[in-house]
């Protein structure tokens, strides 16, 4: 019995073949990086932490996607792909080359499914949705926004240099596109979070009934400030049988179609500081499956 929707399952479904997604660095900034909004960045952030493309940067996007196909292929007998447009905000900037570079995937043929386009809710407008609803024709299309939390004093304090508020304006534009599928990312262990508080953020996401949603555990990053703030003993990132139980019961209080891309995060060994367990996918993915199981655990259960 599945216990949660794997994104696995929904692609399977919905192609009827076996689809890997690339991830491409296709050389964007953020506005919390370069002056825009900050240059101090949210306090957990090093996008080559968390997003190997960033290390072919330098690569031109055809060479990253042919690169990927070939790996994909060969990995995980693959035999369509979706393109994910990862590292920085991948709308911050204007509408010409924005499409220019999302053109990339044309080259490829009926092996691109889809386009992910990972960003920030305020680096989105009418303009910028209306040219990724005009690739829907071709290919499956996500917007993934970085949330995080629903509490603005948490935005606040991991500088996220966005509301809230500007989230769901962001969502409101967003679903007048029918065509655009969204996908939310939410972390699991932000400082001065408690576990109400990310069950907050659950139910909120059950409320608005997301097509996907990605959960992270928080982790340290070297030469991050969430690093300052570990060494200075002001932060501690959760446990692993902590995060299990976290996770396992958000999972209860999602809408019960909401696809779950992701349950974990993994980091390069050289640039992790805590927690290590973070690395140990399957460890975590096994035990919260485990304790739903043994629990009779069942995603929406508890979404009302």
């Amino acid at each position: 019995m599945d216990r949660y929707y794997r994104f696995s399952r929904y692609l399977r479904e919905k192609f009827g073949c076996r689809v890997h997604k690339i991830t491409v660095d296709a050389g964007f900034s953020c506005p919390n990086i370069d002056g825009t909004f900050s240059s101090r960045g949210c306090i957990f952030c090093d996008n080559a932490s968390f997003s190997p493309a960033v290390r072919l940067r330098g690569w031109s996007l055809e060479k990253q996607i042919e690169k990927g196909i070939e790996f994909g292929e060969k990995r995980y007998g693959a035999e369509k792909f979706i393109v994910y447009f990862q590292p920085y905000s991948n709308t911050h900037g204007p509408v010409e080359e924005l499409k220019k570079k999302y053109d990339a995937v044309k080259i490829f043929g009926d092996k691109i499914a889809g386009i992910s386009i990972g960003t920030r809710p305020d680096c989105i407008d009418e303009e910028k949705l209306s040219l990724l609803e005009s690739y829907a024709g071709g290919y499956e299309v996500w917007l993934e926004y970085g949330l995080q939390s629903v509490h603005d004093r948490t935005l606040e304090l991991i500088n996220r240099n966005h509301s809230y508020g500007d989230f769901l304006k962001a969502v409101e534009l967003t679903r007048a596109k029918e065509k655009i599928k969204i996908c939310v990312h939410v972390i699991v262990g932000l400082p001065g979070e408690s576990s109400e508080d990310v069950m907050e953020t659950a139910e909120e996401c059950c409320r608005l009934r997301f097509d996907a949603i990605k959960i992270h555990p928080l982790h340290v990053v070297k030469k991050t400030f969430l690093e300052k703030m570990f060494n200075e003993g002001r932060y501690h990132p959760p446990g692993f049988c902590q995060y299990v139980d976290t996770v396992s019961r958000m999972i209860t209080r999602l809408y019960s179609l909401t696809v779950i891309q992701r349950l974990t995060a993994d980091c390069p060994g050289e640039l992790l500081v805590a927690p290590l367990w973070i690395n140990d996918r399957e460890g975590v993915l096994k035990a919260i499956g485990e304790k739903m199981e043994r629990e009779n655990l069942v995603q929406g259960q508890d979404c009302s």
